[in-house]
């Protein structure tokens, strides 16, 4: 069984980071290896789709919520943040829960 470390994620960044003073970041979780390597792959597929999402965005007549590419998007996002709160320290949970994204 793998142990659990502590690790500093910025969202915004996309970065998972060990050490607390390495870079500013938004949550605190404990995660083992395989659950770093997880997150770290929902970042690059969330990357990619907001890859798509800006090519769209050249294409005026094509609303936002008429978009698959930006719906994808949201449902990344979403899914970053589920897992975040499942291995958030309490404080990360209060913080998640405050920003209503799980709603």
């Amino acid at each position: 069984m793998d142990d659990k470390k502590t690790y500093y994620v910025s969202v915004q960044a996309e970065t998972i980071m060990e050490n607390q003073g390495d870079s500013a970041y938004e949550f605190e979780i404990k995660a083992t290896d395989r659950e770093i390597g997880l997150l770290q792959e929902m970042f690059e597929m969330k990357e990619d789709t907001d890859n798509l999402s800006a090519i769209r965005a050249h294409i005026p007549y094509v609303q936002y919520h008429d978009d698959p590419e930006n719906d994808s998007y949201d449902e990344w996002l979403q899914a970053i943040y589920r897992k975040l709160y499942e291995l958030g320290t309490p404080e990360t949970k209060q913080h998640i829960e405050s920003m209503g994204i799980l709603d």
